[in-house]
C-alpha cells in the first residue's frame, strides 16, 4: 500500500512559527513532525510515500530529498497557492498513487497509530480512524456504531437490538484513514474539500470507522508543539 502525507497548507494558528517554516517541518523531540510520521510509515511496511506540497513545499522536498534516508521512496505532488485543499489535493495526486486503495495522513498531528492496524471493508469507499474528542474539539466529528460503521446520528445502531448498548459514539477524525480512490470519482481538478465526499459515502452504507484510544494530538497551535516538545524530549535518551 501506498501512503499519501497531507503537508500543503499554510497552518495559520502557528503564526509566527509557520511565516517562515512550513508546519510539517516544525520540530517536536528534535525531528521535524513530518519527521515521525515517516519513521512509523517505514515501521509499518509502507515503502511509497506521496507528499504534497504548497505553501513553503519547497523547503519540505530540500529537507526529506528522495525518502532514502527514513528506508522509503519520496515523491511529490505540488500544488499552487492557495493550496487545493484536502479533496482537490487527492484528486491531483491520484495519477501518483495509482488505482488501488492508499493510506492517507495528515501531517500535523502526532500519534501512535499501528497503520497496519487499519483494513477497508470490501465495498467501502474509505476506513477512517476516530479518536476521543480532545479538550479543542468536543462535539466530535462522526458518528461510530459498534459494528465499526460511520452513521448519520445516534439513532442508528446498525443491526444492535434495543438496549444492546450499542449506541453510536460521536469521535473526532484523526486524520488518518484508509481512502479507495473510487471516492473521488466523478470529481474535477480543483480546490474542493474532502468531506462532503465523506458524507456522501457515509450516506450510502459505504464509510467505515475504527476507534483509536493511544496517543493523538493534533498540532495545531504553538502551544501544543510546545508542550509535545517538551513531552518528546524528556524521553530521549
Amino acid at each position: 500500500m501506498k501512503a499519501m502525507l497531507l503537508a500543503a497548507g499554510r497552518g495559520e494558528r502557528m503564526r509566527p512559527h509557520t511565516d517562515h517554516t512550513p508546519k510539517p517541518l516544525l520540530e517536536a523531540g528534535g525531528r521535524p513532525l513530518i519527521a515521525w510520521h515517516l519513521e512509523r510509515l517505514a515501521q509499518a511496511g509502507i515503502r511509497e510515500v506521496v507528499i504534497n506540497l504548497s505553501w513553503l513545499g519547497e523547503q519540505i522536498a530540500g529537507r526529506l530529498g528522495d525518502g532514502s534516508a527514513y528506508g522509503i521512496s519520496i515523491v511529490y505532488s505540488r500544488e499552487p497557492w492557495p493550496a487545493l485543499e484536502t479533496g482537490g489535493g487527492l484528486r491531483q495526486a491520484l495519477p501518483l498513487l495509482g488505482a488501488d486503495p492508499f493510506l492517507l495522513v495528515n501531517g500535523d498531528v502526532f500519534t501512535d497509530i499501528d497503520f497496519r492496524s487499519i483494513t477497508l471493508k470490501a465495498g467501502d469507499l474509505a476506513q477512517l480512524v476516530l479518536v476521543p474528542n480532545p479538550p479543542h474539539n468536543p462535539r466530535g466529528d462522526f458518528w461510530l456504531d459498534a459494528a465499526g460503521r460511520i452513521v448519520v446520528d445516534a439513532t442508528q445502531a446498525a443491526g444492535a437490538p434495543e438496549g444492546a448498548g450499542a449506541v453510536p459514539e460521536r469521535l473526532t477524525y484523526s486524520g488518518v484513514a484508509i481512502i479507495d480512490p473510487a471516492l473521488l470519482a466523478g470529481s474535477e481538478p480543483g480546490r474542493f474539500p474532502l468531506l462532503p465526499l465523506l458524507l456522501s459515502a457515509r450516506d450510502s452504507g459505504r464509510l467505515g470507522g475504527q476507534r483509536h484510544s493511544g496517543r493523538w494530538l493534533d498540532i495545531g497551535t504553538p502551544q501544543r508543539l510546545a508542550e509535545l516538545d517538551a513531552e518528546l524530549s524528556r524521553m530521549r535518551p
